[in-house]
């Protein structure tokens, strides 16, 4: 029989091992992973981390929590900081936010922003479609289509957080794929939907994994001789600017911003710039602009989420406006060029009543020009 002091050396070891074992089955990957499991069971399209908050769910527009006790921030760091890549763990070190992608074999891939609030940290993950849809099933007007016809110039996707933008440009993106051989190269942060090659090539770069930042990744691009030219985001003047100068020489650009019309998407560019900048981008602005495509997601009534969306495609008189910044009358350019396939966004709000998907006062209440939807809802011939 062991003497005693072997006996507690053993005793202890065993004792050690169980917590391992414990620790290792509810280690923060695993809490992460079982909480994205539960993100996807549900249908959920968001999952929210916020100290003093449960885990919570975003589904259908709305916040659901999760059965978990308030988080700290530094719950959310242990659960999260695992699933970054060193890159963006180092930026989270450095600038106190850093996104990042993450991939769970069988379950598929989460876009994670891992930032600060009030001290603390909190995240906000994002469930990636493993199917890029396409156009159709997007509910968006049939004249969408034809910026994927744009042989050159910029054309920006505007609207707020969580209004579709990415899932919109990226079905722009896998038509081109699918119709035209034709080169085509993405520049993202993460790579959100992944793009197999169909009739086209696309290379998808991803900062961090394969760029330093987006200004980089951009020049190096422009060199690859790219047809189709797609910027995830336009975060900083130098990267709008690069993408200005490359739908300027020739190539079909493709990007989003953080707006809520035409004319803030359109403004967002140039107020980016130093004051003694802004009149030569807008020049500049008013010859590469090719279309402003702006959309919100508005709960149907009959269930779901349907976009209500603005498009103007650039005409001469949009391009005097923008170079002379009066951007207050790119409202009025978008009814005189409906012939090119622009539409405004009560247009797309009275459709979207008499399809019965809702009811005038909620219109209203999303509508830049009330007036006029009030007017085509009179309308008998619209």
């Amino acid at each position: 029989m062991a003497e005693a002091p072997e006996l507690n050396r053993i005793v202890r070891e065993l004792n050690d091992r169980t917590e391992a074992k414990l620790a290792a089955s509810s280690s923060p990957a695993t809490i992460l992973d079982r909480w994205l499991s539960m993100l996807v069971s549900q249908g959920g399209s968001d999952l929210l981390l916020v100290p003093g908050a449960p885990a919570c769910i975003m589904r259908e527009g709305a916040v659901r929590p999760m059965e978990s006790a308030p988080l700290s921030g530094t719950d959310i760091e242990a659960a999260v900081l695992p699933a970054l890549s060193a890159h963006a763990v180092n930026l989270y070190r450095e600038n106190q936010i850093a996104d990042g992608s993450y991939r769970i074999s069988g379950l598929g891939r989460f876009r994670i922003n891992l930032h600060r609030e009030r001290g603390r940290a909190a995240a906000a993950i994002r469930a990636l479609p493993t199917k890029v849809p396409l156009l159709s099933e997007l509910h968006l007007p049939e004249t969408v289509e034809a910026l994927t016809r744009l042989p050159r110039g910029l054309v920006l996707i505007g609207g707020p957080a969580g209004s579709g933008k990415s899932t919109t440009l990226a079905a722009l993106v896998h038509e081109i794929n699918r119709r035209d051989a034709r080169h085509i190269v993405t520049v993202e942060d993460p790579i959100e939907y992944e793009h197999a090659h169909l009739r086209g090539v696309v290379e998808q770069v991803e900062i961090g994994a394969d760029a330093r930042d987006f200004p980089a990744a951009l020049r190096s691009a422009v060199r690859q001789a790219p047809d189709v030219l797609v910027v995830g985001e336009m975060r900083d003047p130098e990267t709008m600017r690069i993408a200005v100068s490359a739908a300027e020489t020739g190539h079909l650009v493709l990007s989003t911003l953080h707006t809520t019309d035409v004319a803030s998407t359109v403004a967002r560019i140039s107020d980016s710039f130093p004051l003694e900048r802004q009149n030569t981008i807008r020049q500049e602005l008013a010859m590469a602009l090719a279309a402003v495509f702006t959309q919100i997601l508005l709960p149907s009534k009959t269930g779901g989420r349907v976009p209500a969306c603005e498009l103007l495609m650039l005409s001469y008189g949009a391009r005097q406006h923008i170079r002379h910044n009066t951007l207050q009358h790119l409202h009025q350019e978008i009814t005189m060029s409906k012939r090119k396939g622009s539409f405004t966004l009560e247009e797309s709000l009275v459709k979207l009543i008499r399809q019965g998907h809702l009811e005038r006062e909620e219109a209203l209440v999303c509508a830049i020009h009330p007036e006029d939807l009030d007017i085509l809802l009179k309308s008998e011939s619209f």
